[in-house]
């Protein structure tokens, strides 16, 4: 899998220089535990971010924050220029809106088909749509992860890598600014892995999206981010190109790329 020619090779466009969002000096606890210790980072316009940690380093925390899932103990998180810790829960709701989730176990309904599973979401953020322009934006969204096929099937008649797909369909549909990839490889073979992180890169190619990619899979981060951060126990203690955090001295950092 680290043969970087099985990737894409088109050049990337260079992320604009505005921060689409921005994280001021974070913190969150439940109760003596510390998760965030005064984090502060950003992601500009067109940016994939990884946030690369172990269990309990803080990232999936981070990702409640930023979707006011959780408030946070201290800080500011801007999304948009607005400060989403001072927003009241319509004016989230709105601004949770521009943002599309891939989660680790792709998160389907297992009742309803691939197509009622994105006709649900797509409902839920937009209630105008018409019955053509619906069948229009899911065909378009299968096409995305190349799965038209799979229209009518039900997840439990899908692979792991086939549900994670459709998954990432469901967070298109809506045409976020920003996505949130949760482990986008956890559980697949190397091959279904490598399809994804393909998937990743095409989609902020095709859609210039801004993505924060929770990972700690090492070849994900390798290909799809721009920038990574990488979390212990909620401090960030290392942030730059895959390059850079690979040849970066600090003894913690450098046990992630130990064999």
């Amino acid at each position: 899998m680290e043969n970087k020619e099985n990737f894409i090779t088109e050049d990337q466009e260079f992320p604009s220089c505005e921060p689409l969002i921005e994280f001021n000096n974070v913190y969150k606890s439940y109760g003596s535990n510390k998760v965030l210790n005064g984090i502060s980072f950003s992601v500009k316009r067109g940016e994939n971010l990884v946030i690369l940690g172990r269990s309990g380093s803080g990232k999936s925390v981070a990702v409640k924050c930023l979707v006011g899932l959780t408030k946070v103990d201290k800080g500011e998180i801007f999304i948009s220029g607005k400060n989403i810790t001072k927003l009241n829960e319509e004016e989230l709701n709105r601004t949770r809106m521009k943002i599309g989730f891939l989660f680790q176990n792709g998160a389907l309904y297992d009742s309803m088909t691939v197509r009622e599973n994105l006709i649900f979401t797509l409902q839920h953020n937009h209630k105008d749509l018409t019955e053509q322009e619906m069948a229009s934006a899911v065909k378009e969204a299968l096409q995305n992860v190349g799965l038209e096929e799979a229209i009518d099937q039900l997840p439990a008649e899908l692979s792991g890598g086939m549900r994670k797909r459709i998954g990432l369909a469901r967070a298109l549909i809506i045409k976020p600014e920003i996505i949130i990839y949760d482990e986008p490889t956890a559980g697949l073979d190397t091959i279904t892995a490598r399809e994804i992180i393909e998937l990743i890169r095409k989609i902020k190619l095709k859609y210039d999206t801004s993505s924060i990619i929770i990972t700690h899979d090492l070849t994900c981060a390798k290909y799809t981010g721009d920038r990574i951060i990488v979390l212990k126990d909620g401090i960030i203690r290392a942030e730059g190109s895959y390059k850079e955090i690979e040849n970066n001295t600090d003894d913690w950092v450098k046990s992630f790329f130990e064999k």
